[in-house]
């Protein structure tokens, strides 16, 4: 392997991890559902790839990174129930709206309560999707690429968790 695309290289590895560990914990979130899971499993898969830096080129890095998340959250799955933990998520993420009627804030609150309750209900594959799509704000292809599927397969999740999510708590 030449040294321009050695995943040896600190720098290099440095820049590789900070380009792509964020993307890869919310994909393993969304795909499993538990964050701080997934904070560990992205930590074990880029320690693996330093491990492994000999054999693994920069430009097969992203995909062995995947692959290797992707494996560890099977296994753990295997072993565990996995309650999907979107709330956190919900509650970190959501404006300030200090200035609203309590009407409006008690009525807020039960929307995103029942959205979390139907997005935890869809098929992972579905809820994966939709997450990549609306809170990482990820094309369908670039969701195609992480997930080695077609567009037209992410088409039609994307398509089938909005009918499910719209049947359950209206339009989105």
């Amino acid at each position: 392997m030449s040294n321009k695309n050695s995943t040896c290289d600190e720098k290099k590895f440095d820049r590789f991890f900070k380009s792509h560990a964020k993307l890869l914990r919310n994909y393993i979130y969304y795909k499993f559902g538990d964050l701080e899971q997934a904070e560990d499993i992205v930590q074990d898969a880029f320690i693996k790839l330093w491990n492994n830096c000999s054999k693994v080129s920069l430009d097969k890095a992203k995909s062995y990174v995947y692959t290797i998340a992707t494996n560890l959250g099977i296994s753990i799955t295997r072993h565990q129930k996995v309650k999907f933990k979107y709330q956190d998520y919900v509650i970190r993420h959501k404006t300030d709206i200090n200035n609203e009627s309590p009407e409006f804030i008690a009525l807020e609150k039960e929307y995103m309560q029942k959205l979390k309750n139907a997005i935890a209900d869809l098929p992972e594959r579905q809820r994966e999707v939709f997450l990549l799509s609306r809170i990482d704000k990820k094309t369908y292809k670039e969701i195609a690429e992480l997930s080695n599927v077609s567009v037209k397969a992410i088409e039609k999740l994307m398509h089938k968790a909005l009918l499910t999510l719209r049947k359950k708590i209206g339009n989105i």
